[in-house]
């Protein structure tokens, strides 16, 4: 279990790393993130024009149904990955 107080260390932490993490890491962390602070994602997906947008409901979407508490876990357990090495 991830307290709300470990959660937002680690978003803390996740803002002071050296190196950016991979776009597959910021995805997963965004849509952890976005599931995590908002539940279920809302509104309709974006179009062919905005690939961003597009990657970043999908990262969120694939979250769907994940509780809070979950979410913050799987974040947390994230950022401590790209922290350790």
């Amino acid at each position: 279990m991830t307290t709300q107080d470990e959660f937002e260390a680690a978003v803390v932490r996740v803002k002071g790393l050296s190196k950016s993490p991979s776009n597959q890491d910021l995805l997963g962390l965004y849509g952890l993130y976005k599931q995590a602070t908002s539940g279920d994602v809302s509104g309709k997906r974006p179009g062919m024009l905005d690939p961003r947008g597009r990657a970043k409901f999908d990262a969120w979407t694939s979250r769907k149904g994940m509780d809070d508490e979950q979410a913050r876990t799987a974040y947390v357990a994230l950022v401590d990955k790209l922290t350790a090495g």
